[in-house]
């Protein structure tokens, strides 16, 4: 089954207030962030910071080490070095379910989801901000009751914003790959994050799907009020919604600003086409002209001779030995 991508536009589909709280947005900082893995530096000294309330992409050819700092601010990998803070925190000393409390929410590459219908994979996303204990849900006490209706109608709110609305109770395994997607989106949506974290969110979608993926992930940040930290390939996206781009290559930072000067940056321009080809050496420098009156050219040798008379006898016997075809032959065939 797959969802209209019209849904997604503003006009098909409210979109949920925020839900985060009184707290601000705070800024995402990396500072000297490196990381390696046995002899392999997979960062290297790297620095940027994520401003509150904007898209910030985090660009670069693959093995750049894009994957890995995302790993980092969100738990799953260490730190060798330099630090990551977000709400006064450094996150490279924290474990995941931790950095999730403080509203550091992501997707993957890799489409992670549960069998199931769309909506319980959303109510996943609602398991940190519940309070009702084991034994209180399994006895289906009345506030569990309500609490549990509450988060189950908060869920159904960000599925109709994302296009899901039609889905809500239909199995995931039903659904288009591009659907499928919004659904791990939406999941991560659902955890009420003030920073999102967006692994490749359009990786393996048909044009229109594309567009209309961009168009709500530039909602979502308007809308709740968000930083969003994006890692993507299609450059076109990027320059369309991103406020800020940070780029990567080899784990080293080599530009970071405004995407306007990001895609006209001779480093960056090189990371993702290649060095030039370098020019053959040049030969030498050609002299100057010949001068034709200094150096006048030679005159020609003339050809002499040899002094030696023919020898009779030869000029005799050859003169005696008719060609064919002459006056001789035709004698014989008479």
């Amino acid at each position: 089954m797959s969802i209209d991508a019209t849904a997604t536009t503003p006009e098909a589909a409210t979109a949920p207030g925020p839900d985060t709280g009184p707290d601000p947005v705070p800024a995402l900082t990396v500072e000297n962030l490196t990381v390696r893995f046995s002899g392999l530096v997979a960062l290297d000294d790297l620095s940027f910071t994520v401003l509150p309330g904007t898209i910030h992409a985090l660009i670069g050819p693959n093995g750049a080490g894009k994957s890995t700092c995302f790993n980092v601010i969100s738990g799953v990998y260490g730190a060798t070095a330099g630090s990551v803070r977000y709400a006064d925190k450094d996150l490279t000393r924290l474990a995941p379910h931790r950095i999730a409390q403080l509203g550091v929410a992501r997707t993957f590459q890799n489409i992670v989801l549960t069998h199931g219908t769309v909506a319980d994979n959303l109510m996943l996303g609602r398991h940190r901000l519940t309070r009702a204990g084991f034994t209180a849900s399994a006895l289906r006490l009345q506030h569990t009751v309500r609490e549990q209706r509450r988060h189950r109608e908060r869920a159904a709110e960000i599925a109709d914003f994302l296009g899901l609305g039609p889905a809500f109770d239909k199995p995931v395994a039903g659904l288009a790959y591009g659907d499928r997607k919004r659904v791990e989106m939406a999941r991560a949506l659902c955890m009420e994050p003030r920073l999102l974290l967006l692994d490749e969110p359009v990786a393996g979608m048909h044009p229109t799907e594309r567009s209309a993926m961009a168009e709500t992930i530039a909602r979502v940040r308007d809308a709740l009020k968000i930083s969003i930290l994006i890692v993507e390939h299609d450059m076109g996206l990027i320059m369309r919604i991103a406020d800020s781009v940070t780029v990567l290559d080899f784990g080293r930072l080599i530009a970071d600003g405004p995407p306007e000067r990001i895609q006209n940056d001779p480093a960056v321009i090189s990371a993702y086409l290649g060095t030039p080809v370098q020019e053959s050496e040049p030969g030498p420098e050609p002299g100057p002209a010949p001068d034709p009156e200094a150096d006048p050219a030679p005159e020609p040798v003339e050809e002499i001779e040899p002094d030696i008379e023919p020898d009779p006898d030869s000029a005799a016997a050859g003169a005696a030995v008719p060609a064919k075809g002459t006056e001789c032959d035709a004698e014989d065939e008479s």
